[in-house]
């Protein structure tokens, strides 16, 4: 292989800074000695190209980042994200990013290999520069999109974005200040990641959120939303307008008897039926003029139970054993569409289980037991 490497070393050197990783966690990791890296990161010496295979397994990213031009990963993206916020995210939190990158970019793979398209494409163009407004329209200009009457709450809001070409993926952070972020990533497009440490109706409100980013915020290349809203940052302000007006359309508040008269009950009732916290429920009844603050108040100091909540990606009918096997997979990023759609891959003979570990970041023993979750079989010597 020819490289440039002046550049080459620079992608190497920097990607590791961006992971924090020492010289010699790197040297561990992939097996290559430690001054062979240093030669590598200097531009003194040049990789084979197994060893460029494996260093973009690491990191990864496709092996074509680090031998071409091209922007075959979103290494841009990250440097932005990690130097704007780099505080923000701890290392562990850093490689969660990067890793539901990889898992976005194989489903985008997923997506050609299957003939998989986005079923309801959809596109808003913003008018004028009042960003609630903006935010309004597009909640409803959405719903319209996807036949949602007025009166109708949204239930699994993943699979609705899903289906106007967003990937999204659900991952536990560390630090519970970020609720979520968007990444534009340049091969695979709109990603969003949503914290799985976040309370199940969060969740939702979240990717609702990002899901405002991904449409209105075309221009950004990554936006990392916090669990406290910047009062000042007005597209931050719109995300919120949008999140709550696709998840508590106004039509079905207005339908909503005497909410000015509620007591903490009443409250808790209707934030389960939205689906959504007390306190996005509340929010949402007073820009519409439903309610003054002293029931404000009142909505806000409670909290829906726990076992009201019924997450829209965790079947019922599974066992105890079974949902927590599924919610471990969850909290990794991994939903059941994208493991369906890898065992589908796996069985059409378009990757092999080895690839199919690597697409779930697993070890490959582990396959198994993830078959036997999905109802799925492994060809024996595949």
């Amino acid at each position: 292989m020819a490289f440039d490497l002046e550049l080459l070393a620079e992608k190497l050197r920097k990607y590791r800074e961006q992971f924090e990783l020492s010289l010699v966690e790197l040297s561990e990791a992939t097996g290559i000695a430690q001054q062979s890296l240093v030669e590598f990161e200097s531009g003194q010496k040049e990789p084979t190209g197994d060893e460029i295979l494996i260093l973009a397994d690491v990191y990864k990213c496709d092996y074509r980042f680090f031998i071409s031009n091209e922007r075959f990963a979103p290494f841009e993206q990250t440097e932005t994200l990690f130097r704007r916020y780099g505080e923000e995210f701890s290392r562990n939190d850093r490689w969660a990013v990067q890793e539901v990158l990889f898992l976005a970019e194989c489903e985008h793979f997923m997506f050609s290999n299957l003939e998989i398209f986005q079923d309801k494409p959809f596109i808003f163009r913003k008018k004028g520069d009042f960003f609630k407004r903006h935010g309004v329209d597009a909640a409803a200009a959405l719903r319209l999109h996807l036949k949602y009457p007025d009166k109708i709450i949204p239930m699994d809001i993943y699979e609705d974005f899903r289906l106007i070409g967003i990937h999204v993926f659900r991952r536990r952070l560390e630090n519970p200040n970020i609720s979520g972020l968007f990444v534009r990533h340049p091969i695979a497009g709109k990603c969003i990641l949503i914290n799985y440490n976040e309370d199940v109706y969060r969740q939702r409100f979240t990717a609702a959120h990002e899901a405002a980013h991904c449409i209105l915020d075309e221009d950004d290349d990554v936006v990392v939303s916090f669990a406290k809203l910047d009062r000042q940052d007005l597209k931050e302000i719109r995300a919120n307008v949008f999140a709550s007006q696709y998840l508590l359309p106004p039509r079905s508040l207005s339908l909503i008897a005497d909410p000015g008269r509620w007591d903490e009950d009443k409250a808790i009732l209707w934030a389960n039926k939205f689906k959504v916290s007390t306190e996005a429920l509340a929010y949402a009844l007073r820009e519409s003029s439903l309610i003054d603050d002293s029931i404000v108040k009142i909505i806000k100091r409670v909290r829906v139970p726990n076992e009201f909540k019924i997450d829209p990606e965790m079947p019922e009918s599974l066992s105890p054993l079974q949902k927590e096997r599924r919610k471990s997979l969850l909290e990794q990023g991994l939903s059941s569409q994208y493991v369906n759609r890898c065992f589908k891959m796996y069985h059409k003979g378009m990757i092999s289980a080895g690839r199919m570990a690597e697409m779930m970041l697993i070890r490959e023993n582990e396959l198994i037991d993830i078959a036997n979750l999905f109802g799925e079989v492994l060809v024996y010597g595949s």
